[in-house]
């Protein structure tokens, strides 16, 4: 399992594309995002998001899903007609941390829908992300993962990240 140390600020191009061309071919990731490190996939990539059920010990079928687009545009794909106000809220609100809770459109792999048929939505403001969703040219699956110390919630350095995961995923990126 590889571990690459990406600038944050200036992301390596040759490494960008190297997990690209694994996310293409079906690779689970852990990366950075504009808030936490997350576990990341191709969202038409079953088998990657059955991986990511199980290293979250959820069911697939219960699983609560976001996905990391580059813009309300590649959003708007993967979910039903939005409301103008709901629109004007994620573009005022976009790029950035926030996760939009919006109903699932036709065009998201079935894999993804969950019971309630609604989807997380986020467009993140971090360039590693922004480059990963750019190089596959589809959203991204983003599952966070989290801690078992009851102090901490999630995980953010990436070298305890490696200890814990470097067995079960195919890439962790170091994003500073």
């Amino acid at each position: 399992m590889p571990f690459l140390s990406i600038h944050p600020e200036n992301p390596d191009t040759r490494k960008i594309k190297e997990v690209v061309q694994a996310l293409e071919s079906g690779a689970v990731i852990i990366y950075p995002t504009d808030t936490v490190y997350a576990l990341g996939c191709a969202i038409d990539q079953q088998a990657a998001i059955a991986q990511i059920c199980r290293l979250r010990g959820v069911d697939l079928k219960k699983a609560q899903f976001s996905i990391l687009c580059r813009d309300i545009s590649q959003a708007s794909a993967y979910v039903s007609q939005m409301a103008n106000e709901t629109f004007r809220l994620i573009k005022s609100n976009t790029p950035g941390p926030f996760t939009f809770i919006l109903k699932a459109g036709s065009v998201l792999p079935k894999t993804m829908k969950n019971n309630r048929k609604s989807i997380g939505i986020r467009i993140p403001n971090h360039p590693i992300a922004l480059d990963l969703i750019d190089g596959i040219g589809k959203p991204i699956l983003s599952a966070s993962f989290h801690s078992d110390d009851t102090i901490r919630e999630y995980y953010s350095d990436p070298y305890e990240i490696r200890e814990l995961y470097e067995n079960q995923v195919d890439y962790i990126i170091d994003g500073g």
